[in-house]
């Protein structure tokens, strides 16, 4: 039986490009909620992000892992946190000086709406270089050239470039800062995601589960891209949707449907089903 879904967002549970989740995805979380299951998500988006990202609803966020599970809750509660040096974010944001069409992006958690994931402050690029691409670096970019913070959680770099050239990009900051670790978020993305070096998705949630007092066996965590890997890998119950990418594909035990279908929403009123009968959802049978 499962008894804790765990989702990424963009792309997974909401299509890109969606001004939140629809009625009928949050019509199915509370039929897991309410058949005392648990639903969390787990992505790359801060908690004030779920404000809009599930229409104000927030039963829907109280359990999950953020900043790609650098910021992890259990009913509302934060329960684990991990941060980024400062230090080495400054150093990384010089190097991108060097290189055109990267910039250092760093938010600042204590300045967010209910429509953003807080003020991007840019580091590595220009003023003038950042309003070339206002699609990226947003139309009201925050160029600064050191970090402030003496706490930071969410980073990322933000790129002007091809995929090919984000890869090498990634491979040299890998090298060069061992200290983080370096995933895209999103198949043909604009971003590469931060994370402290050995944390992961997977890790929130083996966090999440023993908070909980349940098994890896007993959870199904959904996912599309690179940096949902380590919570397919966590998990007994594995799923991509129809959209994945290939490795996603092949690293999943379940397949379901495409994001822009709800088959996210269709499986989680499934497992809700099945759990009055103490059984597993059709589709893992």
């Amino acid at each position: 039986m499962i008894k804790l879904a765990l989702t990424d967002l963009d792309s997974t549970l909401i299509p890109v490009g969606a001004p939140c989740a629809s009625a009928r995805t949050i019509e199915a979380i509370h039929r897991m909620l309410d058949a005392g299951l648990h639903f969390g998500p787990v992505t790359g988006r801060v908690p004030a992000a779920m404000r809009w990202m599930f229409a104000g609803d927030d039963a829907c966020g109280r359990t999950g892992a953020y900043v790609n599970g650098q910021l992890v809750y259990v009913d509302g509660e934060l329960v684990h946190e991990e941060t980024l040096d400062v230090e080495v974010l400054d150093e990384l944001g010089n190097l991108l000086h060097a290189h055109p069409g990267f910039a250092l992006s760093v938010y600042d958690l204590d300045d967010v709406s209910d429509a953003s994931d807080g003020v991007a402050y840019h580091l590595g690029a220009a003023a003038e270089e950042l309003a070339l691409h206002p699609e990226i670096y947003s139309a009201d970019p925050h160029p600064i050239e050191h970090l402030h913070w003496k706490r930071c959680v969410k980073a990322n770099v933000r790129c002007a470039a091809t995929q090919a050239q984000m890869v090498e990009m990634r491979d040299l900051l890998q090298e060069r800062f061992p200290q983080f670790d370096f995933v895209f978020p999103a198949a043909n993305g604009i971003f590469i995601d931060i994370l402290p070096r050995g944390w992961s998705k997977g890790k929130s949630v083996e966090v999440l589960a023993e908070h909980l007092g349940i098994g890896l066996d007993e959870i199904a965590a959904f996912g599309d891209s690179e940096n949902d890997l380590s919570m397919l890998g966590a998990v007994t119950h594995s799923v991509a949707v129809a959209n994945a990418t290939a490795e996603v594909k092949a690293a999943a035990r379940w397949h379901i449907g495409a994001c822009a279908d709800d088959a996210v929403a269709d499986a989680l009123i499934d497992i809700a089903d099945a759990a009055a009968t103490g059984s597993m959802p059709r589709f893992m049978c």
